[in-house]
């Protein structure tokens, strides 16, 4: 199951991969900023609780897919950039196994516990 999962997650992040090049963005923006979500991980300094909230705001296929249709609806690059970034990250990060947090700690996600 694991090997599907991560086959669906490569899918996606080809998918995002797709979209950025719709883009007026020169290619380098996409290695650029692909980690960028990770920013999210800074909430870990005020704790579990708020760390697992942050974190998941940034990794959440929801909230990307929000910011990709008021990109769209605003007809706004950026925030259609943002939408994609977002997005893609989260597939890669699905794809090494980092999902969304539970509040137990940074190793507790919705895929199971890392490193088990």
């Amino acid at each position: 199951m694991k090997n599907l999962i991560r086959l669906e997650e490569l899918a996606m992040f080809a998918f995002s991969i797709l979209l950025f090049n719709e883009l007026p963005f020169a290619w380098w923006w996409f290695p650029a900023l692909i980690l960028a979500s990770d920013i999210g991980m800074l909430g870990y300094a005020f704790g579990d609780k708020i760390g697992a909230y942050a974190y998941n705001l940034f990794h959440h296929k929801g909230v990307a897919i929000l910011v990709y249709a008021i990109g769209w609806w605003l007809s706004n690059d950026y925030f259609l950039l943002s939408g994609i970034i977002l997005f893609g990250h989260a597939s890669m990060d699905r794809i090494f196994g980092y999902g969304l947090k539970y509040e137990k700690g940074f190793k507790f996600t919705h895929l199971g516990e890392i490193g088990n």
